[in-house]
């Protein structure tokens, strides 16, 4: 699927009321991530991204929303390590 086949499908949606939950929310055990859209042909440049103090981010690409899993620490403990 090219680039402007899909844009097409996208265009022809009807959106009849405003979405407000992520496209896609993925629980992670760590605070901070990789995303690069699912990979592919389809997907984006990989990015980093922290989860910061409120345990969640959202990808300025592709809109997936990571959200630290209930139970999970945070690296800003005292074991953190920088990269």
């Amino acid at each position: 699927m090219t680039a402007a086949v899909a844009a097409a499908i996208i265009r022809r949606r009807e959106r009849k009321e405003v979405v407000t939950e992520p496209l896609e929310l993925i629980s992670v055990d760590t605070d901070r991530v990789a995303c690069d859209g699912g990979g592919g042909p389809l997907g984006h440049p990989k990015v980093y991204l922290n989860l910061g103090t409120e345990g969640r981010v959202e990808c300025p690409y592709c809109c997936r929303t990571y959200v630290l899993r209930e139970g999970a620490r945070s690296g800003h403990g005292a074991g953190a390590h920088a990269h």
